[in-house]
């Protein structure tokens, strides 16, 4: 989620706006450290905190505060979700509750232009009630859209952090699958040889690709990028699998198909001298196998659900590699 460039524009629009954030979690909790909704004067809002009746008091709690006289500031709470809501969750959960005006406006720029140049973290010292102050970190190492928190520091992740996937294919499970991934965090690059094959319209996070040579953009593909092939042509399906397993650098290659389909490539792969360790990352067929249905719809829901189980589990993988850095969960103080 974009957030220094909206609550620039919230400002510019409003004078005014709010954000609640999860800087601490313990416990079981309806969202992870980083999560944050922002409240505008006019009652809309947009991100999310979870849900249910801890955001639904934080928003009520926010708006009041737009609605009031009182200074920009912040404030930090601990929430234990059981007692203070009656949410079975169970879990404690830390916010930061932050206004905004008008003043806050030169220091919300240096972190909205960076927001627009990629990914950034801040860190910033919970002093008093005053406005947070979030300078720039190149030494903070948490996760890009998370939050730690040690004592009365915070460190946060900004920009957008989706896993690349090249989709090759614009023919009817193609459309239907880059509308499922829309909202999910992959970056699309949906590829296909026909000059005409595109819709009009393609969600944000999807950039459309007309080329004669598909297989030849996977050399500019990042390291751990997912490979996804349902083209028109099964030579043309071919060619772009070779490329992909014989790259060996790609956390996923997908091929739609049946059990014929795939075993008809491998046969052609093995020929073509691709090792047997190669073929054997290939995913084909492609999706959740509980679900059977052939309509377009219901197979961009399964494929959708199974890389994003992938997605989940490769940040996994990489995060127990490179052992992730631990806080201590210390206890906010009490509500004044």
């Amino acid at each position: 989620m974009r957030v220094w460039l909206r609550l620039l524009d919230a400002l510019d629009r409003h004078g005014k706006v709010a954000m609640a954030t999860v800087v601490g979690t313990l416990g079981s909790v309806p969202r992870e450290a980083g999560a944050r909704v922002v409240v505008l004067p006019d009652g809309s809002f947009f991100g999310t905190i979870g849900g249910g009746t801890l955001e639904w008091r934080v928003i009520a709690e926010l708006r009041r505060a737009l609605a009031g006289a009182a200074a920009p500031g912040h404030e930090l709470r601990q929430i234990a979700l059981g007692p203070e809501l009656g949410q079975c969750c169970g879990g404690r959960v830390d916010l930061v509750l932050e206004t905004f005006d008008r003043s806050a406006r030169d220091s919300i720029v240096p972190l909205a232009e960076a927001e627009a140049a990629g990914q950034f973290r801040t860190r910033a010292v919970l002093d008093g009630d005053r406005p947070l102050h979030r300078a720039i970190a190149a030494d903070a190492d948490v996760a890009i859209g998370g939050a730690v928190r040690a004592g009365v520091a915070i460190e946060e992740g900004f920009g957008d952090d989706r896993r690349a996937l090249y989709l090759f294919g614009a023919g009817h499970v193609g459309r239907a699958l880059v509308l499922a991934l829309a909202p999910l965090p992959f970056s699309v690059v949906w590829v296909d040889p026909r000059p005409d094959a595109f819709p009009s319209h393609v969600p944000a996070n999807c950039r459309c690709v007309q080329s004669d040579d598909p297989a030849a953009l996977l050399a500019d593909a990042s390291e751990g990028s997912f490979v996804l092939v349902m083209t028109h042509s099964h030579a043309l399906d071919l060619a772009i699998v070779h490329a992909a397993i014989a790259a060996r650098r790609f956390a996923y290659v997908g091929l739609i198909g049946s059990a014929t389909k795939r075993a008809r490539f491998v046969r052609q792969l093995k020929d073509a001298g691709v090792s047997a360790e190669a073929i054997g990352t290939l995913v084909s067929p492609i999706g959740l196998p509980a679900i059977r249905s052939k309509l377009p719809a219901a197979i961009a829901a399964s494929v959708a659900s199974d890389l994003l189980i992938r997605d989940e589990a490769a940040r996994a993988s990489v995060a127990s590699e490179t052992g992730p850095r631990r806080f201590e969960f210390v206890r906010a103080p009490g509500r004044r």
